[in-house]
């Protein structure tokens, strides 16, 4: 909040919204006007899988990955195992910033324009596809933002648009109630 309130205060960026820069528009009708999808669309529906899909790839099948879900699971034992611990957590931060720059890059392209508060309602709705889907499940998470982002536009095209917030947290607090693991996630028994 500080970072963010600050940005708007500073005179080079100030309080207004910017627009970005947006490369030239063009629209795909299929099934004549009932479907019409834009080259923008097509390009983060595409870098989204990618970077999804390389996430899941670090996380299961490189030492790295397996270094993360190991710290993850259990520092103590993981630091015993020879594994660094501070580095794993240095390169899971650096990741993260980079998997988050990326997600912003294209949210602005869909959405072109910028400003210092724009990532506060995405990142409320990642936490509940993530919530939604299984916290420490990429799969999940994917699925989560699919259902929560099909169940937003019926909300939109069928109720109102001023409800698909409320239809968003109230999504999350029936996955708190009823499944607090997710769709995906697993059921973690800690023996004491």
């Amino acid at each position: 909040m500080i970072l963010e309130n600050g940005a708007r205060v500073l005179p080079f960026i100030g309080p207004n919204p910017r627009q970005f820069p947006r490369p030239a528009v063009s629209s795909i009708e299929l099934y004549g006007r009932y479907l019409s999808i834009s080259n923008i669309q097509i390009i983060v529906i595409i870098l989204s899988a990618l970077l999804m899909l390389g996430l899941n790839y670090i996380i299961n099948y490189t030492k790295r990955g397996k270094a993360m879900q190991a710290v993850s699971f259990d520092m103590t034992a993981a630091s015993l195992m020879g594994i660094p611990v501070n580095g794993i957590i240095a390169f899971t931060f650096a990741l993260g910033s980079v998997l988050a720059a990326a997600g912003g890059v294209l949210y602005a392209f869909a959405y072109p324009q910028i400003s210092p508060l724009m990532g506060m309602m995405p990142g409320l709705k990642a936490f509940v596809a993530a919530v939604l889907g299984g916290i420490g499940s990429v799969p999940g998470a994917m699925l989560g933002g699919f259902i929560l982002g099909i169940a937003e536009t019926f909300t939109k095209g069928y109720l109102s648009s001023q409800y698909s917030d409320a239809i968003s947290f109230s999504i999350l607090i029936v996955v708190l109630l009823i499944k607090p693991t997710g769709i995906l996630g697993k059921k973690l028994r800690v023996k004491v």
